[in-house]
């Protein structure tokens, strides 16, 4: 359990050192608002693809309390276990953002003041993380483990550049981000609607895969 704690900590934690660092990057270099948000897509996809692969065979690489809870509803995690999981999703986040914060010349804590409200963010959301779950899902089950971190890394990709969120699709990612007041940062009052937006997402995900697949597809042949 304790390897699994920290390779979801450190995974979590490495995965919001790049998305606030490449979010700062990309707001000092870029002038154009399109190229600025488009190159952040990339490098985070990139990012987040890269260290599932790292400790995807330690922990799951779950990194996204949406995933731990999803998982937890397919029977595949203890309650006990799950608890653990997103308190160190957590910690490791908000000590991800800390540290990009503090690499880039800044406050290593800052409150964000970018307000992300309304409807269509909101749904936004909902949309973006259950995709990524039902597709950690599907995969799973299907006997296909190994493609989660290119198609994972290439959904957020997609969804960073594509919806008028910027794609959190994970409550971890949501709450730290409150400590940058930079490119990623998100406002206090704006944190809850994402939240529950993304939980329900990630249950709702977990409901729809077992009628989709009534039985995970079994990895044996026979010759």
């Amino acid at each position: 359990m304790r390897s699994r704690l920290l390779a979801e900590g450190l995974g979590t934690g490495l995965f919001l050192f790049v998305v606030v660092g490449s979010g700062i990057a990309a707001q000092d270099l870029a002038q154009d608002p399109g190229t600025r948000l488009f190159a952040h897509a990339v490098v985070v996809g990139l990012g987040l693809g890269a260290l599932i692969a790292m400790f995807q065979t330690i922990s799951g690489s779950h990194f996204n309390p949406a995933v731990t809870l999803a998982f937890w509803r397919s029977g595949e995690i203890g309650s006990g276990e799950s608890l653990r999981y997103v308190s160190t999703q957590l910690v490791g986040a908000i000590l991800g953002v800390i540290a990009a914060n503090f690499t880039f010349g800044g406050a290593a804590v800052s409150v964000s003041e970018t307000v992300r409200s309304g409807v269509g963010l909101v749904v936004a959301e909902a949309i973006g993380t259950f995709v990524l779950v039902l597709s950690i899902l599907l995969l799973v089950r299907t006997a296909r483990a190994g493609l989660v971190p290119a198609v994972i890394g290439a959904w957020v990709a997609a969804i960073v550049f594509a919806t008028s969120s910027t794609g959190f699709a994970n409550p971890a990612v949501t709450i730290s981000r409150v400590f940058t007041d930079s490119y990623t940062g998100i406002a206090p009052a704006s944190v809850l609607p994402f939240i529950v937006a993304q939980l329900l997402a990630g249950l709702l995900a977990a409901l729809i895969v077992p009628a989709l697949l009534p039985q995970p597809v079994s990895t044996n042949t026979t010759n």
